[in-house]
């Protein structure tokens, strides 16, 4: 397993143990069942179970199930798979926050009894204007100075399912006139009529997340309770909580740390499902997000993002991720597994002149150029071939690196060749370029004297017809949180499909995970339709292009 890095969380822990050497170090991963699990999620579980790992405790995975409006089985099980393939085993025995709800209402009670909350009756618009702003103070609500007795009884009918829903809550007694927003009278319970996926139409009002969270994990002996900087304020009702319900026995502390913020992303689970209403992505799994399934079936692997994870570290400084330092950490993981194939997915053809049409020729080409036991393979170098359009060009042009007609250019693992001819289509486009062959074995010269320009190729007798599907950055913008419309960032070239052609060889044969393409990028194969033999994801190009995405947009 790889271990995170020293960090302030970690030192906080080391003093703790030194502190209490029998201290038992208990963390929490604690997803709402909403949605998908994402890059930042994939942040937190990395930290909460390689602390938990680190000082031989305990990780738990506790569904934060407090709303069922939002909330899903298909996200349960999404979440659990998610954690699974990561390679994380708290997804054996995950915990529910469900599972504490008549413990959870009888500690709202209690609060009640001590003349610490009250039920409310002013709709959400109107707490909201009650509770003032950082530089409004707020304002009592009218139903605060409730007797005790009523508001037992009016809890009671709440939970009874005698009120419509929103009719009334139950809120804290703390300070209206806080400098801590969140301490300023917080719901604690409201009523909510839709069946839950665990306890189904046993209960009809919910507690919320504040209320709950800090309960649940003293119930469960949480001793660091990690989560985001934006929960900051929260710690001080985390605080209040355990305190007025007399957890004062080693109750579990909340630690906050910088949430992830990553190039060209959206990491927030109301965006990620507005593009999907929107049909500008294909559902939670799309490729061009970055959740994990979506990352997964790009052709990520766990390894690649756990090496981010503890590339990024810890801190409690916000500042914005490059996507290249995610790109860089696959590539790194890829680059000694992947064997080397050529593929050519924009394709236009050379046929050679002065080769005889059925000859057939079989060269060695390597697997791999720096693993010599992952062996060579047979390619084919015929007549007829492929090769980029992008490397072709009618005109010199200063640092061009690649055919040029007049001119010469070394095709990988074989011969040189010129181009002296170009055929047209009725469009004015190229439809195929006359070549001959340079240093051909007659002259018995393997190798040019000269050295060319090389450029990948594919035999038309060696190859197979296949999709490419090119994703980019979802989005135009570096900061996308910045942007007050997300649809308008969207960028219309996210993914690109190209018809172009792969060795045979990949037909058939078994890879451990992706190909590189040489001079063209990682990829994965996905599955087979029938318009082409295969379809190809591309996991990541072979360098960094985003500097050349911003110029050209």
């Amino acid at each position: 397993m790889t271990h995170i890095k020293n960090n302030f969380i970690n030192k906080i822990i080391k003093h703790a143990i030194l502190k209490n050497p029998n201290c038992k170090i208990r963390t929490r991963f604690p997803p709402e069942p909403n949605g998908y699990l994402h890059i930042g999620h994939a942040k937190s579980i990395y930290l909460n179970f390689n602390i938990a790992t680190k000082y031989n405790g305990i990780c738990h995975l506790r569904f934060d199930d407090t709303n069922p409006k939002k909330e899903h089985v298909k996200y349960i099980n999404a979440i659990k798979k998610d954690i699974k393939w990561l390679g994380f085993d708290c997804y054996k025995n995950p915990k529910y926050t469900s599972n504490y709800f008549p413990q959870l209402y009888q500690y709202a009670i209690q609060l009640i009894q001590n003349n610490l909350a009250y039920v409310d009756e002013l709709n959400t618009q109107e707490i909201k204007n009650y509770r003032g702003s950082l530089t409004k103070k707020g304002t009592n609500s009218p139903f605060r100075n409730r007797s005790i007795k009523e508001n037992l009884i009016l809890f009671e009918k709440m939970k009874n399912g005698m009120f419509a829903q929103g009719a009334m809550c139950l809120r804290a007694k703390i300070n209206m006139k806080s400098p801590y927003i969140i301490l300023r009278d917080p719901v604690l319970y409201r009523i909510i009529y839709s069946e839950h996926h665990q306890t189904k139409n046993e209960w009809c009002i919910y507690p919320m997340y504040d209320f709950a969270h800090c309960i649940v994990d003293a119930l469960e002996k949480i001793t660091h309770s990690l989560c985001t900087l934006e929960f900051m304020d929260n710690r001080q009702l985390y605080i209040w909580i355990l305190k007025k319900l007399n957890f004062i026995q080693k109750p579990p502390k909340q630690y906050e740390f910088s949430k992830l913020n990553l190039e060209y992303t959206i990491l927030s689970k109301r965006k990620i499902q507005k593009l999907i209403d929107c049909k500008l992505v294909d559902g939670w799994g799309d490729p061009r997000l970055h959740t994990i399934s979506g990352l997964r079936n790009k052709g990520y692997t766990k390894n690649s993002i756990k090496m981010f994870c503890q590339k990024i570290g810890v801190t409690k400084q916000q500042n914005m991720i490059e996507l290249s330092l995610l790109e860089s950490c696959i590539r790194k993981d890829l680059n000694m597994t992947s064997p080397r194939r050529m593929a050519v997915i924009n394709p236009i053809k050379i046929i050679i002149t002065n080769i005889d049409k059925d000859h057939l020729e079989y060269l060695d080409a390597p697997n791999h150029p720096n693993i010599k036991e992952m062996g060579t393979r047979k390619i084919i170098f015929s007549n007829e071939i492929y090769i980029e359009r992008e490397d072709f060009y009618e005109h010199v042009i200063k640092n061009y690196k690649g055919l040029v007609l007049g001119e010469k250019v070394r095709l990988k693992y074989a011969y040189t060749i010129q181009a002296n001819k170009i055929l047209k289509n009725a469009n004015n486009e190229i439809s195929c370029i006359l070549c001959t062959l340079d240093l051909y074995k007659e002259k018995k010269l393997q190798q040019p004297i000269k050295k060319y320009n090389i450029i990948h190729w594919i035999s038309t007798k060696n190859s197979i017809k296949a999709q490419f599907q090119l994703f980019d950055v979802l989005f135009k913008s570096k900061d996308i949180d910045q942007e007050k419309d997300i649809i308008e960032a969207y960028n219309p070239n996210s993914c690109i499909i190209k018809i172009g052609y792969v060795e045979s060889i990949t037909d058939h044969e078994h890879v451990k995970h992706a190909y590189q393409f040489e001079r063209i990028g990682y990829f994965l194969k996905i599955n087979k339709n029938n318009q082409c033999n295969t379809i190809f994801n591309r996991i990541v190009s072979l360098k960094n292009k985003y500097k050349t995405f911003i110029k050209s947009n």
